[in-house]
């Protein structure tokens, strides 16, 4: 499938940059459940939210993204939330 987008997809979550995690290894989907993870817990230590409620933040609006493969087999894929939420 293919879509195109009218113009910047998130533009106005950008202006406080992001609070990002990452996870790294063979598996992709692994990479991903370690980056939001490790989201979760950095939103409870530093920012007191418990995990269901952390976890609900990042469903609906944080970015999970691919951001290297060059270290092949160690993917790595990181969590971007962006940090103008949590103000």
């Amino acid at each position: 499938p293919r879509f195109v987008t009218p113009g910047p997809v998130a533009r106005h979550l950008d202006g406080k940059g992001y609070e990002v995690t990452t996870g790294i290894g063979p598996d992709l989907m692994e990479g991903a459940r370690m980056a939001v993870s490790g989201m979760i817990d950095l939103l409870g230590r530093r920012f007191g939210y418990s995990a269901v409620d952390a976890y609900m933040l990042c469903s609906v609006c944080a970015d999970l993204r691919i951001s290297s493969i060059v270290d092949m087999p160690n993917w790595v894929v990181s969590l971007y939330f962006p940090r103008i939420v949590l103000e």
